[in-house]
């Protein structure tokens, strides 16, 4: 019996700390900080690293391609040696939004990786070079290919980095589920990541808690170029929460959210 009284103390332990000590992981209502348009919009560029992704293109590149942004803005897409057209595909899109007034696009190839380098920080490590010679962005958005942003999604992580003065606002993507297991499984991973990664700790400048979603990262340049992004995290295999803690260690702001975006699977 007394074994078994102090299973059930160190369980209910357990569950007191997971309710009230892990940063109320549990709720998830962290959303985007109060915001106002600045008094003069910067210029992003928007780097899109992609491969194989021919199949959702039609989908999520239309959707940068017609943001409703009141600055500047432009897209490279970044091919990651795909196979199925992917490339060709992308210049099709933004050529047929281009007579509707869409952003431009650039799709170029950084081709094959340095040894030390993942694919797809090579690709935004290419995206991000290509930004600077071609443009003088004060903002980056990192943004995976399968993502479907809302038409006001970029100039509302502007509003939210120039009202708060934060160098990096993440946004967790709302993931597709159609499937049984899809609905039972998708739940339970957001819950585990917001458990190892409280964005209630993450907001706070002075905790050493970083993470970021990377489906969506808005990043200032000279942020980036602080934390020496990419290339300080070349070698990382989960390279959003990488990103995030170097940011974070240079000493930047942070602001994650969570909730405008649609995501593919």
């Amino acid at each position: 019996m007394t074994v078994l009284l102090w299973i059930a103390v160190a369980a209910l332990a357990v569950w007191v700390w997971l309710l009230l000590g892990q940063g109320f992981f549990w709720r998830t209502d962290v959303r985007l900080p109060d915001r106002a348009d600045p008094p003069s919009w910067p210029s992003v560029a928007v780097v899109v690293p992609a491969r194989d992704e021919a199949e959702v293109l039609p989908l999520s590149l239309p959707s940068l391609l017609t943001q409703d942004y009141p600055g500047r803005a432009e897209v490279f897409l970044i091919d990651d040696g795909s196979g199925d057209g992917t490339g060709e595909l992308a210049r099709e899109l933004a050529a047929r939004e281009a007579g509707r007034g869409g952003l431009p696009l650039t799709v170029d190839s950084p081709g094959e990786p340095e040894p030390g380098w993942t694919g797809k920080l090579w690709a935004v490590r290419h995206g991000m070079a290509l930004a600077r010679a071609r443009t003088d962005a004060e903002y980056l958005l990192l943004t995976d290919a399968d993502i479907a942003h809302e038409p006001d999604s970029l100039r509302e992580l502007v509003r939210a980095a120039t009202s708060t003065g934060a160098d990096l606002v993440s946004q967790m993507a709302r993931l597709r589920v159609a499937t049984f297991w899809e609905r039972l499984v998708v739940p339970a991973f957001v819950y585990f990541f917001a458990q190892l990664y409280p964005f209630r700790w993450v907001n706070r400048p002075r905790c050493r808690t970083a993470a970021a979603a990377g489906g969506c990262v808005l990043l200032r340049r000279e942020a980036a170029e602080r934390a020496r992004v990419p290339e300080s995290i070349r070698q990382a295999v989960i390279d959003d929460v990488a990103l995030a803690r170097a940011v974070k260690r240079s000493g930047a702001a942070g602001a994650p959210g969570d909730g405008r975006l649609r995501g593919g699977g």
